[in-house]
């Protein structure tokens, strides 16, 4: 006998509704590693681009702050002095503020999880629990982060041995150098080292990404009766349905809707056409297409047929014979007068069949009339 699933199984993959409900809720896709590699990578690029500039302005301070002369005494003005000291040190340092800025900004926006929520900072009693945060730490989530620091020190430690073994005979002749170009070569040491590390980081964030979401996929699985729900809370509310009709009717222009206002009846497929038709005795020689649609216009026609109590009837053949042989504002065809007119005059004693219990009428379509969905005839 087949096992038969636990209906509390989560095994529904989460709707649109359930991932911007957890969204709201400060539930999101985040990535730490990818977060402290963008960081660091946009360090390694001001490093290997602003760093001379930031060295040269260091010296520039520096060479101010150590000459003076008898003015500089007499009229001492720390505010000034210090302002002048610090200027040269500023747009580097806004450069590097600015980029960090960016690539804190840049992580939730690569994850989609960009954006202010009110109720993610909201206090949670659940989170002031000593108990909770205990689990949190101890449990098996606590041992799989445990697990993922472990490797990403042995990872980093590894890359930064590979990276010092190879110029450790040129660290150490740093000091037998002049002091320009000790500093340089250490600088640009560093700046590789910076860089090399940051690389080696955005491979960890490169497995960190997709096994957060494999893990926030898993979090926010739903059982088939929370789909069912769900379902219900959206499609069954009134606001909903009246979203949805409001949707159908722009569906359809201004002189359509006040076309199908005036129609006669609406000859519907029953669910992919729908044609709206008016006759008039003494005014229109013939039965006249009012409005015509297909899919959503059809619905749409259908509603707001329904909202004006104008009679829909449903007749397949005949309604995808107009449809497809007739436009907004053109007389149907001769060959579907008779079939027309048994409906018209079934409709303008529509009250009294209703009372006397009298069916809608059977009609015959001519073969040479007769179209299959997609347009095409299927007279033989």
């Amino acid at each position: 006998m087949a096992d038969t699933p636990d209906r509390d199984e989560k095994t529904e993959a989460p709707t649109a509704k359930r991932r911007r409900d957890a969204a709201e809720k400060g539930d999101v896709l985040q990535s730490r590693d990818l977060g402290t590699a963008l960081v660091v990578l946009s360090g390694a690029a001001w490093l290997a681009l602003a760093g001379p500039w930031m060295l040269g302005s260091c010296e520039r301070m520096l060479g101010q702050g150590l000459r003076f002369d008898a003015q500089s005494i007499e009229h001492f003005e720390p505010g000034a002095a210090i302002t002048s000291l610090l200027i040269p040190i500023v747009a580097p340092l806004a450069t590097l503020f600015a980029l960090t800025l960016v690539a804190a900004i840049g992580t939730p926006a690569m994850l989609g999880s960009l954006g202010f929520r009110w109720s993610a900072i909201a206090p949670r009693p659940e989170k002031m629990n000593p108990l909770t945060g205990i689990k949190r730490i101890f449990g098996v989530q606590g041992v799989v982060e445990l697990g993922k620091s472990l490797a990403k020190v042995v990872l980093l430690g590894i890359v930064a041995w590979w990276l010092l073994a190879g110029r450790m005979a040129q660290l150490t002749t740093l000091g037998r150098q002049e002091i320009v170009p000790a500093l340089a070569s250490l600088g640009h040491i560093f700046t590789l080292a910076v860089l090399v590390m940051a690389l080696a980081l955005a491979a960890i964030a490169g497995v960190d990404v997709p096994a957060q979401l494999m893990q926030r996929g898993a979090r926010l699985r739903m059982t088939k009766q929370e789909v069912k729900d769900e379902y219900k809370q959206t499609e069954g509310s009134p606001e909903s349905k009246a979203a949805q009709k409001r949707r159908m009717h722009q569906q359809l222009s201004n002189s359509a809707r006040k076309a199908v206002k005036e129609a006669t009846v609406v000859l519907t497929n029953p669910t992919h056409f729908a044609v709206a038709l008016r006759y008039r005795p003494g005014f229109d020689a013939a039965p006249i297409v009012v409005a015509r649609g297909k899919d959503e216009t059809a619905k749409a026609i259908r509603e707001l047929a329904n909202d004006n109590a104008v009679p829909v009837l449903s007749y397949p053949q005949l309604t995808r014979a107009i449809y497809f042989t007739a436009r907004a504002g053109d007389i149907i065809r001769e060959d579907l007068y008779i079939a027309v007119a048994t409906i018209l005059a079934f409709v303008f004693n529509l009250d009294r069949a209703m009372a006397e219990g009298v069916l809608q009428p059977q009609i015959e379509v001519p073969a040479a009339a007769r179209f299959d969905e997609d347009g095409k005839s299927t007279a033989s």
